[in-house]
């Protein structure tokens, strides 16, 4: 049995956990890997890619500022979040302000010292990005329209810090960024509208307060539209392999997603929305390695 000092540490690590999102940090950093192997470096050996330490220490570097982008967030935004997720928030609120802002700071650090490690440039790009996550926090987020284009952003910087290393400037690499950009445009305004409760108790200019709900529905639906362009360009005119039956359930999904958003009225709704994002979103990283089959039968081999 746990002491009760024991159960105490667990739960604050769990709450610790809970305001890092941790296992979205873990599906970016195996989306990292993924994509470095099967896109970015998909003319290297696997075992080259795995094993190179700078592209470790970019990884790593990238969880740590993403965690650091977390808490920050979570600092500024813990007054809203007690009104749209009371018991996330409850959870949340185990762990003082001042520890959060203190790992804020040692994470922030660390993502710099590790990027050092690979050049000075991945230095002043993760100084950058860092600020960035700051900005938005603080400033941006409250924003109509600027906030929603900052978080997309924000979301795929750390996939442009792996595409700049190898420097692979093939248009199948731009066209998978954009259906990433919208897809993830599409989730940060349904999120707008799952938190509308909360976003106008605390003064949040977001589009769905400014605008209306209608007017946000009708640019999710062009947004979706948008999205089903690059998913057909990737199916049709980029070599994709078998991650094109990846593609053609998104459509679908797509198309189910925007006939239930004008079915929409409520919280509960927007939350399944949101959900069939994330499954899109989660999906579309462990169905990279359906680019090329030959290279997951090297990589397995490799592993033996």
């Amino acid at each position: 049995m746990l002491t009760r000092k024991q159960k105490h540490i667990l739960l604050k690590f769990f709450s610790m956990f809970s305001v890092i999102r941790g296992y979205n940090i873990l599906v970016v950093v195996i989306a990292q890997y993924l994509a470095s192997i099967y896109i970015l470096a998909h003319d290297k050996p696997v075992k080259e890619v795995v094993l190179d330490l700078n592209l470790l220490m970019l990884v790593l570097a990238s969880a740590a500022a993403i965690a650091g982008g977390y808490i920050i967030n979570n600092f500024y935004d813990s007054e809203k979040d007690l009104i749209n997720r009371p018991q996330k928030s409850m959870l949340d609120r185990l762990v003082s302000q001042n520890t959060k802002l203190s790992f804020y700071f040692v994470l922030n650090f660390v993502a710099v010292i590790m990027a050092s490690y690979v050049s000075f440039r991945a230095v002043v790009f993760f100084s950058v990005y860092i600020f960035g996550i700051w900005f938005y926090s603080h400033k941006l987020k409250k924003m109509p329209f600027v906030g929603n284009l900052t978080s997309a952003v924000l979301t795929i910087t750390p996939f442009f810090v792996v595409f700049i290393y190898y420097k692979n400037f093939e248009h199948v690499i731009f066209v998978h960024a954009m259906f990433l950009f919208l897809i993830i445009s599409m989730r940060e305004l349904t999120k707008d509208l799952e938190n509308i409760k909360g976003d106008l108790a605390q003064d949040y200019q977001t589009i769905p307060i400014r605008y209306g709900e209608k007017a946000s529905k009708y640019m999710l639906t062009i947004l979706g539209i948008l999205t089903i362009i690059p998913a057909f360009l990737l199916i049709y005119k980029f070599q994709v392999g078998d991650m094109s039956y990846f593609f053609y359930l998104c459509v679908l999904l797509l198309i189910g997603f925007l006939i239930l958003l004008w079915k929409s009225k409520n919280k509960a709704h927007y939350l399944i929305l949101h959900n069939i994002l994330k499954v899109i979103i989660l999906a579309g990283v462990f169905s990279i390695p359906l680019i090329d089959i030959s290279l997951v039968l090297n990589k397995i081999t490799f592993m033996q």
